[in-house]
């Protein structure tokens, strides 16, 4: 297996110029090790990035083109994700952090989780041909119900797949990209992701409505080759013994054992994550701010189609949003090691707020909507590249992932309810997908009042240059 190396931190013969090195834990990078680990990360980034911006957008077309409602609409796209992680992410996140073995904590999860991502992915590419074939055997059942049940088994399959994933991945970056160059890595990491999504949009999104099957099985066939070569290529360094996990006691029997290893696990997972005042004011400032941009980002294509806007259109304007974002993209990242990307996600806050309040009076046109989704789109990514390394800058790192999780299902639990309600209201309010932008904006000025009082413990506690993590 190939794999980055940690280079040695000094050598035998004499130098006459030292070269620089960077660490992180026992790995130690020069700069060629550097670049070689953000090229392969980057490229793993690009696979992950595909999957994202294009299963996203292609499964709310899907679903909007069947004609589903609005609350069951948000239910399967935002309810359903929302309650696995819910579930996976303790679990996955606390076994990774203490996980050790040849291949490190993390890969083990991803090199698992890829393909059967990229089966979900491919199966919902065939959905509609699986439920053509299902309902020629069960004619007298509704067709529509019969396509939701197959889409809904695949979904559930991805959605299973990217979320276990996904919460070790941010784990990895954790573990080999050294403190110093998180933020410009995630700034890195934004551009090509907003690569991706332009590429999608501009030229693909179009045509997903007469190539949806083929679309979507090419993109799951390239994220599961490409992101398991990025995972044999990546290798992470080692780690200190992991702490141990007290267990009550149980009766006898190996499955009383296991019982009392599950729940000791568990009770240790909420007692380190939810004991301290801080890490749950932080837990709940990320809930705000995610779930602020929720709204007009679910509803975008039916808002879209409300007032007469094609996929053509809607996807090229997108496309116009990311390229804007993509030339924010590694400025915004340098900023947020400069000066800390808490407060620089406040600051994105507050211009969101200014947005959402000019969508909630102007956005009733196509053109006063494709501005404000614009600026909405921009902003709201501007604030995902500022608070990248939040975590990473804020949470213990030896736990970093169980950390991430627990932030992961405080919004879970809120987001469950809260797009069904945003759905439910759009329903009674005769299709007025207006509201997404008040809610956005209500919900954003609660983010800002989280994020203030955030600010004051983190000043207390050592500010940018001397912050300690509470243990």
């Amino acid at each position: 297996m190939s794999a980055i190396s940690p280079e040695p931190a000094a050598t035998a013969k004499p130098c006459p110029l030292p070269q620089k090195t960077w660490r992180v834990g026992t790995l130690v990078y020069t700069s060629g090790g550097l670049v070689a680990l953000f090229s392969f990360l980057i490229f793993g980034d690009f696979a992950l990035s595909m999957r994202d911006r294009s299963v996203s957008p292609i499964v709310h077309w899907y679903l909007n083109h069947l004609q589903v409602p609005n609350y069951l609409y948000a239910l399967l796209l935002s309810s359903f994700p929302a309650a696995l992680a819910l579930v996976l992410c303790p679990i996955i996140s606390f076994k990774s952090d203490r996980l050790r073995s040849r291949w490190g904590r993390r890969i083990p999860f991803l090199i698992i989780t890829t393909p059967l991502a990229a089966a979900g992915m491919i199966g919902l590419g065939i959905t509609p041909h699986i439920a053509r074939w299902v309902h020629s055997h069960f004619p007298n059942e509704s067709e529509l119900l019969v396509t939701l049940v197959c889409f809904g088994v695949f979904w559930a399959l991805f959605e299973f797949a990217a979320i276990a994933g996904g919460a070790v991945f941010g784990g990895l970056i954790n573990d080999v990209v050294p403190r110093e160059m998180v933020g410009r890595f995630f700034g890195l990491f934004r551009a090509i992701s907003l690569i991706d999504g332009m590429i999608f949009n501009y030229w693909l999104m179009g045509k997903v409505p007469g190539h949806f099957t083929l679309i979507m099985v090419i993109i799951g066939l390239y994220y599961g080759v490409a992101f398991t070569w990025v995972c044999l290529k990546v290798k992470e360094g080692d780690y200190p013994p992991p702490p141990s996990v007290p267990a009550p006691d149980s009766g006898p029997g190996e499955g009383g054992g296991f019982l009392a290893s599950f729940f000791g696990s568990f009770a240790t997972y909420f007692r380190e994550c939810f004991s301290n005042s801080y890490y749950i004011s932080i837990f709940v400032m990320m809930m705000a701010a995610g779930l602020s941009f929720g709204p007009v980002n679910t509803f975008a294509i039916p808002y879209a189609a409300s007032l007469g806007i094609s996929m053509d259109t809607y996807g090229k304007f997108l496309a116009l949003t990311f390229c804007i974002s993509l030339v924010l993209a590694y400025p915004l990242g340098w900023l947020a090691d400069l000066v800390h990307p808490l407060r620089l996600a406040i600051g994105v806050l507050v211009l969101y707020v200014i947005v959402t309040g000019w969508g909630v009076f102007f956005a009733r046109s196509a053109g006063a909507f494709l501005f404000a989704w614009v600026a909405h789109g921009v902003i709201s990514g501007c604030y995902f590249t500022s608070a990248a390394s939040l975590g990473q800058r804020l949470y213990p790192s030896s736990r970093f992932a169980q950390f991430a999780s627990a932030a992961t299902i405080v919004g879970a639990l809120v987001g469950m309810a809260f797009t069904p309600a945003v759905g439910l209201l759009i329903d009674q309010t005769g299709r007025a997908y207006r509201y997404t932008f008040v809610i956005g904006c209500l919900t954003a000025v609660l983010a800002l009042v989280c994020a203030a009082l955030v600010y004051v413990r983190f000043m207390k506690l050592g500010g940018p240059k001397y912050y300690t993590a509470p243990e």
